[in-house]
């Protein structure tokens, strides 16, 4: 969805009325700078759509690594109808990057897969600080509005 040219924060297609859902939103504190504006956008878009407050259980950990993880224990304690995963990583000068990234990537794709409840990838991956920020409120929006929205979607699949 994502692109040079396209703003994250302009939703397509119809993200149902979701007052009863549960949702997690687990956020990593690195880089927190642009995860609380990730979080502030995702909140904001869950508010939109009617997800009581009550509902909504935000959750922290150390950095994008931990995402899975904790992931799979808040469905496994809590059953939401989705989790959202929120966290930055930007490029160094090591290798760091892509383990950090591939990681996070295959973690909360298997924790959905494993557990069928959707597990939302907000997690940006960038070059820059400048392009964190661009992609976290600023000139191409707020990813986590993305993250928001797209969990709401798929919850049409767990349906109960």
């Amino acid at each position: 969805m994502a692109s040079i040219h396209q703003n994250l924060s302009e939703i397509t297609g119809i993200v149902p009325y979701s007052a009863n859902k549960q949702i997690v939103v687990i956020v990593s504190e690195w880089n927190e700078d642009i995860t609380s504006e990730l979080l502030n956008g995702a909140l904001a878009e869950l508010k939109k759509h009617s997800v009581a407050e009550k509902n909504i259980v935000v959750e922290t950990v150390p950095g994008c690594f931990e995402l899975p993880f904790a992931a799979n224990v808040a469905i496994a304690k809590r059953k939401p109808d989705a989790v959202i995963c929120l966290g930055c990583v930007i490029k160094g000068e090591t290798p760091h990057f892509d383990y950090v990234c591939q990681a996070a990537t295959q973690g909360i794709l298997q924790v959905g897969l494993t557990t069928k409840i959707p597990v939302i990838f907000g997690v940006l991956t960038v070059n820059t600080l400048e392009q964190a920020k661009e992609r976290a409120g600023g000139k191409y929006g707020n990813k986590g509005v993305e993250a928001a929205a797209t969990a709401l979607k798929m919850t049409k699949f767990t349906d109960k």
